[in-house]
């Protein structure tokens, strides 16, 4: 596997092979918003990626690996695991992003956008509207089974794109382009009905400022805002579930169209 000997036979071609079939799994777990997030330990991220590893030579016993690592071939073919890897991860992270985008506009509107909270996924901060869109999202995720469904396509990504033969082309990574315009499209859909509600309270605490110039714009309106933010919050509620669902299912209907050939 990496063209020297220590001796140890079969099980030191094994190791190689489970090492090598770790590379593009861990690159997927790196890059899913999920399995990579800062907040895992290193050591948690390592076990599992070695986990998946022997399952899938187990599993698909039949994977040709390259003779030799250090070689020319072998580390053109690692580079080519790691693309294919990075690119199984980003779907989801841009499936995942859409909702701190929705959060970005309604804690904007709310006056809001000065709470910032630190970020376990991305390891910045976001908004304290984003964390929660994010939790939520979270056990949507866990809830319908997509975690297992993404692992077992990137298990069978093995079939579809063999080691050296992992370049994904022009089409696919322009696919995974447009995906990040129905990110910004689902982010609008998730804000929408809670920003046209802080407009009408702007608009309406604008009207009284003008009629009696007496009120505090600011002691009014804020706290306005606030209330009718929380409000539009909890009625839209199963609208915003229903679209984290289908952000899920897209990202995963993605995912899959990355492995047609």
């Amino acid at each position: 596997m990496i063209g020297l000997d220590f001796g140890f036979g079969a099980l030191e071609q094994d190791m190689w092979r489970v090492v090598f079939l770790m590379t593009r799994i861990g690159a997927a777990l790196l890059a899913a918003p999920f399995f990579g997030a800062a907040s895992v330990p290193m050591t948690v991220r390592v076990a599992l990626t070695g986990a998946l590893a022997i399952f899938t030579s187990i599993w698909l016993p039949a994977i040709e690996t390259p003779a030799a690592l250090l070689s020319l071939d072998g580390l053109l073919a690692i580079c080519g695991e790691v693309i294919v890897g990075l690119a199984l991860g980003f779907v989801l992270q841009l499936a995942f992003a859409a909702p701190t985008i929705a959060a970005e506009l309604i804690g904007g509107g709310m006056g809001m956008s000065m709470a910032m909270a630190s970020d376990p996924m991305g390891g910045g901060t976001t908004t304290a509207f984003g964390q929660y869109f994010l939790i939520v999202l979270t056990l949507i995720f866990l809830a319908t089974g997509a975690h297992l469904h993404w692992i077992a396509l990137v298990t069978e990504s093995y079939q579809v794109f063999p080691p050296g033969e992992t370049w994904l082309g022009p089409d696919r990574f322009l696919a995974i382009a447009g995906f990040a315009t129905s990110m910004f499209e689902t982010g609008l859909r998730i804000a929408l009905p809670v920003v046209l509600v802080l407009l009408l309270v702007q608009v309406l605490t604008g009207i009284l400022s003008r009629s009696a110039p007496s009120l505090n714009l600011f002691a009014l309106g804020l706290p306005a805002g606030v209330l009718a933010g929380i409000a539009a919050l909890v009625i839209s509620a199963p609208l915003i579930y229903d679209q984290f669902l289908g952000i899920v299912e897209r990202s995963l209907e993605q995912t899959e169209s990355l492995m047609i050939r």
